[in-house]
């Protein structure tokens, strides 16, 4: 299959790079020295992501916000631009939902579909192929879409309609971003409270409170290795979707907003580039350990 990548980064590069794997001509924008390995393995570098929906069947896109998707879509030279009925777009960002449902609107105009499909996993991940996959997209979009998200991903799951990829995706972050800041919030109390940290972390793994955020991220905050992962500022944007979302429903996140202004001040700290798990940081700094 012709398929069109754009964004690079973190995320995208190993997608991508699965993809050539597989055997499908990649059609790539946004490359740059890091992801230069694409284009040696076979991958087409473009000028435009106009030039990118020319060549290709389907365009992925695998950039940071909702405002960066708009670009690369209908800006200049942009995706929308340059497609023909019966392509696809499938946008794997992690993106505002009532966006997503905007956007999707004006590419069906076009005759072509659209596929949102968030995923969860971070780097490693997207390294291993084995990616969580969350899908919103009709019935027949999906069924075309699959085979791609299964070279892709481990965890496949078709929520809905158009947005409700996204819309899980939010459900996800606020989880994440909650248990995050709760496995943070009990290892500062530990620390503060006279206890090995680690040891404390030992005993919880064994009970309710053990969980992969508690295995991964709890190391993490005790050996203080904060490399991304997944970066605080990326996970305050998604963060901010939910509480944003729920204004506009009337819902009460109060907990979600709270773990927002604590990431706001993570990167008030200069923290917001390393890993959501030094979130632990802030929490250490409110409770003067550091």
């Amino acid at each position: 299959m012709k398929i069109g990548f754009i964004g690079l980064g973190v995320m995208g590069l190993p997608m991508a790079g699965h993809l050539i794997d597989a055997g499908h001509e990649l059609f790539l924008h946004r490359v740059k020295p890091k992801s230069q390995e694409l284009v040696e393995k076979g991958g087409k570098a473009l000028e435009s992501p106009r030039a990118v929906a020319e060549a290709a069947d389907v365009v992925i896109l695998m950039v940071p916000d909702t405002p960066d998707v708009e670009a690369v879509l209908f800006g200049p030279d942009g995706v929308a631009e340059g497609l023909g009925a019966g392509k696809m777009v499938i946008d794997m960002s992690s993106i505002s939902p009532v966006a997503t449902k905007d956007f999707a609107a004006r590419i069906e105009a076009l005759d072509c579909s659209y596929v949102d499909a968030p995923v969860s996993g971070g780097e490693v991940g997207a390294r291993n192929a084995a990616l969580t996959i969350m899908v919103g997209a009709r019935e027949d979009a999906f069924a075309r879409a699959k085979p791609l998200f299964e070279i892709m991903g481990k965890t496949i799951t078709h929520v809905g309609p158009v947005g409700d990829g996204q819309t899980a995706k939010v459900a996800n972050q606020i989880i994440v971003g909650l248990t995050i800041e709760a496995v943070a919030e009990g290892l500062v109390f530990a620390q503060k409270a006279g206890a090995d940290p680690a040891r404390v972390r030992e005993a919880l793994l064994g009970g309710f409170a053990g969980s992969t955020i508690m295995k991964i991220h709890g190391e993490r905050m005790i050996e203080r290795t904060f490399d991304p992962g997944f970066r605080i500022k990326l996970h305050r944007k998604d963060m901010a979707l939910a509480v944003d979302s729920a204004r506009q429903l009337g819902l009460a996140l109060p907990n979600a907003a709270a773990v927002e202004q604590l990431m706001n001040a993570a990167i008030a700290r200069g923290d917001g580039d390393r890993d959501h798990s030094a979130l632990y940081l802030t929490l250490e700094a409110l409770a003067g350990n550091s």
